[in-house]
């Protein structure tokens, strides 16, 4: 047998003060779905073309297959890639790619710009991607191609990361994960060079990394060094995205 219900039910004690809202868990750009941008998208595809003209005009200027051997020429397609996969995204209003996939981009084409202008820009006799007997009609068409590769477009994926890129988007993580490709790169340049002819040349692309010229232990070491330049440029890049503000978000 149940206890009766009482008749009249006491008033509960008044709340003091409303209960605080803790923040959200989930981001708001999972809930709020991306709009269009076509500020952003027009400027990833000039970008985009601008990298794939510069390679075309590499490999018009020299042998393709040893044109392609180029860091600095696959770093290039790379961000034709990417760019155009970013600018498609952009324009149909879709989720941006992976920080882990644009920053990849961008940090190969910093190194390329930073190892031209430091390392190779002042070489003697001066670098060239294209055979020794290049005729001096076609030099100022290769010298343009080398700025173009090697200054603009690294430049233009750097304005894209500033100002049409939200802030805040690399992980520490993501510096170790650049470094593969580099590292693989390595092992191609190496074996690349090693199954050629002796009288090949170019056989080594690099006038820093020329095992013929200063032997595999100095190579070796020339490659650590600038594999440790190299990380120390992801990290500062990964830094340096966690203290820029972000842009404004019609524009990312």
């Amino acid at each position: 047998m149940t206890a009766p219900i009482p008749r009249d039910i006491p008033d509960l004690p008044a709340v003091p003060c409303p209960p605080l809202l803790l923040p959200a868990p989930v981001p708001a750009t999972a809930v709020v779905g991306p709009t269009r941008r076509p500020l952003a998208a027009a400027f990833r595809l000039l970008t985009a073309v601008a990298a794939a003209a510069t390679v075309a005009l590499e490999l018009l200027l020299g042998t393709p297959t040893r044109t392609l051997s180029y860091f600095s020429v696959q770093a290039g397609i790379l961000v034709f890639v990417i760019m155009l996969m970013s600018a498609t995204r952009a324009w149909r209003a879709r989720r941006p790619l992976p920080a882990s996939v644009t920053g990849a981009a961008l940090f190969y084409a910093l190194i390329t710009a930073l190892a031209y202008h430091l390392l190779l820009a002042h070489t003697t006799p001066p670098f060239s991607m294209t055979d020794a007997t290049t005729p001096p009609a076609r030099w100022h068409a290769q010298w343009a191609a080398l700025q173009l590769l090697h200054t603009a477009v690294p430049a233009a994926a750097v304005l894209d990361w500033l100002l049409l890129t939200p802030a805040a988007r690399f992980r520490l993580r993501h510096a170790a994960t650049w470094l593969l490709y580099p590292l693989a790169y390595l092992v191609f340049y190496l074996a690349r060079a090693a199954s050629l002819p002796p009288s090949t040349p170019a056989r080594y692309l690099y006038p820093f990394l020329d095992a013929a010229a200063h032997g595999y232990r100095s190579t070796l070491a020339n490659a650590l060094l600038v594999g440790l330049a190299v990380y120390a440029l992801a990290v500062l890049l990964v830094a340096l995205d966690h203290t820029r503000p972000t842009p404004n978000r019609h524009l990312v």
